[in-house]
C-alpha cells in the first residue's frame, strides 16, 4: 500500500464548547477520489476547513503528503500541494476569468508550466478561454464553479478539495460538472469531494465516508456504500 497522502488520526475539533467532529478518522491515498457524504449539520464542511487549517483541530492530528501539518496556518497547506474550490464558488468577482485563473497560480513562477496548465483548463472548459476578460461576478452559477476549478488547477495542486460542487446547479450541469472532476483525477490528482448529492458522488467515486453529528457512521468502497441499505436509507431517499 502507498503512503497516504492525507490522514485524520482521531479528530476532533470544536467551535467553542461544541465538539463538532469527534474522533474522526480518514485517509486519502495518492491518486484516488473520495467523497465525504452526510446530511446538513452533519460536518462535513467542519471537516473540510479543518483539513485547510480554518477550523483548529481540538484532538487528533492532521498528516499531507507524510508531515504532520494540523499546527502549520492554512498558507502552509496550500504551498504544500492543496487547493480548494470553496461551497458557493467564491470567485472574486470584479476580476475577470483570466485574473481569477492568474490568482489560482500565484505561488508558482514557471512560466511555461503555468501556460501548460492554462492549456489544460482551456481544454476542459472552452467557455472560460471564450471569456477571459469578462467580470467573473456577471457569470452563471455554472460558468462560476468552472472558473472556481481552473483556478484551483493552476496552482497544480497534489490534492483538490471540493465542497458541495454541485450545490445550486440544473441537474444536466450537475453531472458536467461530476464527469470533468473524474477526468481531473484520472489525470493522477487526488480529489476529496464533499458532497450531498450521494448518488452522483458515489458514482464517480474510488471509496466514500458518512458523518452523522460528527462522527463516521459508515466507510467504504463507493459502490459499496452505494448499495448499503442503512445508505440507502438515510441518504439515497429509499426505503
Amino acid at each position: 500500500m502507498p503512503e497516504p497522502l492525507l490522514e485524520l488520526k482521531n479528530v476532533s475539533a470544536y467551535y467553542g464548547p461544541i465538539r463538532a467532529l469527534n474522533q474522526v478518522n480518514m485517509v486519502l491515498y495518492p491518486g484516488e477520489m473520495v467523497c465525504l457524504l452526510g446530511g446538513n449539520a452533519s460536518g462535513k464542511s467542519t471537516t473540510l476547513k479543518t483539513i485547510l487549517g480554518l477550523v483548529q483541530v481540538g484532538e487528533g492530528e492532521v498528516y499531507f503528503r507524510g508531515e504532520r501539518i494540523d499546527p502549520k496556518p492554512t498558507s502552509y497547506r496550500i504551498e504544500k500541494g492543496m487547493a480548494v474550490v470553496p461551497e458557493n464558488r467564491r470567485v472574486f468577482p470584479k476580476m475577470t476569468v483570466r485574473e481569477n485563473l492568474e490568482m489560482g497560480a500565484y505561488l508558482r513562477n514557471d512560466a511555461k508550466g503555468i501556460k501548460e496548465d492554462l492549456d489544460y483548463v482551456f481544454s476542459l472548459f472552452p467557455r472560460l478561454e471564450e471569456r477571459l476578460g469578462q467580470m467573473a461576478g456577471t457569470m452563471s452559477g455554472g460558468e462560476q464553479q468552472m472558473l472556481a476549478m481552473g483556478r484551483a488547477l493552476m496552482s497544480r495542486p497534489k490534492l483538490i478539495l471540493m465542497d458541495e460542487p454541485s450545490m445550486g446547479l440544473a441537474p444536466k450541469l450537475v453531472e458536467t460538472i461530476f464527469k470533468i472532476i473524474k477526468t481531473v483525477n484520472e489525470r493522477g490528482i487526488t480529489v476529496f469531494v464533499v458532497e450531498q448529492n450521494a448518488n452522483i458522488a458515489l458514482s464517480i467515486a474510488d471509496r466514500g465516508y458518512v458523518l452523522q453529528t460528527g462522527e463516521v457512521v459508515l466507510e467504504g468502497p463507493a459502490q459499496e456504500l452505494l448499495h448499503n441499505e442503512a445508505m440507502r436509507r438515510a441518504y439515497l431517499g429509499e426505503v
